[in-house]
């Protein structure tokens, strides 16, 4: 349940980065394409469409992602998608705790957009 909660909260950082914030929106310039984020089970699945300079996102798998990327468990995407560790993708990977099919280069993109999206430390 929480990793769901944390798939759903990417989406609205993701919505809310669109709409405010001008380096993000250059990120999606020219973008269109659908990505995943699931379980390996395909329990917990929510794809996020990039179209338009936007952002859409919803609970269920996608016919068509130009990428996916697979956790072993919730357990473990929860750990991995909150760590501190700047590593711990990778260290995912390496362990065979992450899958990830389709376009590499989009799951690089998709890694580079992430420092847009973390909480803003309070002056």
């Amino acid at each position: 349940m929480k990793f769901q909660l944390l798939l759903w909260a990417l989406a609205l950082l993701m919505k809310k980065a669109a709409r405010k914030n001008p380096d993000f929106t250059k990120q999606l310039e020219g973008k269109n394409f659908a990505f995943q984020l699931q379980t390996e089970d395909g329990k917990v699945t929510r794809h996020f469409v990039i179209a338009n300079n936007s952002i859409r996102s919803k609970g269920k798998a996608h016919k068509d992602p130009a990428f996916t990327i697979s956790f072993t468990d919730a357990a473990t995407g929860l750990r991995i998608l909150t760590s501190k560790d700047k590593n711990a993708f990778m260290k995912g990977i390496q362990d065979k705790d992450i899958k990830i099919s389709g376009d590499l280069s989009k799951v690089m993109w998709f890694q580079s957009i992430s420092k847009y999206l973390k909480p803003r430390k309070k002056k």
